[in-house]
């Protein structure tokens, strides 16, 4: 017992003897590191079986499985830069035309500019086919 007290002491005088340890970075900071733009793309039905399927996109830097994830991220950008949130929902009472633009649908999650991504994407009317079309190409051309 008398030996581990003395290995004790000696060990807080050794670390004593080493110098301060360096401070650490502020918690805050830690916590406030925005989350990586990353986003994970599911399409289906399109009819183009090289369109459908799972993409992995990054931005900054671009990257990923992406077929096209330089101009993608470049849209997503161009879209905050004019205000626009490109995952939202068409608001509930949108007046949208009654236009079919197939059976397309697209899953997109993840997180992008520090938010989570939980949104989907159809062509069922012509609000849906337009908010489609301003993704692209995030989304592939709805004219695949």
């Amino acid at each position: 017992m008398l030996r581990l007290a003395a290995f004790a002491v000696a060990s807080a005088l050794a670390a004593g003897a080493a110098g301060p340890l360096p401070p650490l970075p502020p918690l805050s900071r830690l916590l406030s590191a925005p989350a990586p733009d990353r986003l994970t793309i599911v399409v289906a039905d399109t009819g183009n079986p090289l369109a459908d399927g799972e993409y992995r996109l990054e931005c900054d830097p671009p990257g990923g499985n992406h077929p096209r994830a330089g101009d993608a991220c470049a849209r997503l950008e161009a879209l905050a830069r004019e205000g626009k949130d490109p995952f939202a929902a068409e608001p509930k009472n949108q007046l949208c035309t009654m236009q079919d633009g197939g059976r397309a649908t697209a899953r997109i999650t993840g997180t992008w500019h520090g938010h989570r991504v939980e949104s989907r994407f159809s062509r069922t009317n012509g609000c849906e086919i337009r908010r489609w079309n301003d993704l692209e190409p995030v989304l592939p051309g709805g004219r695949s």
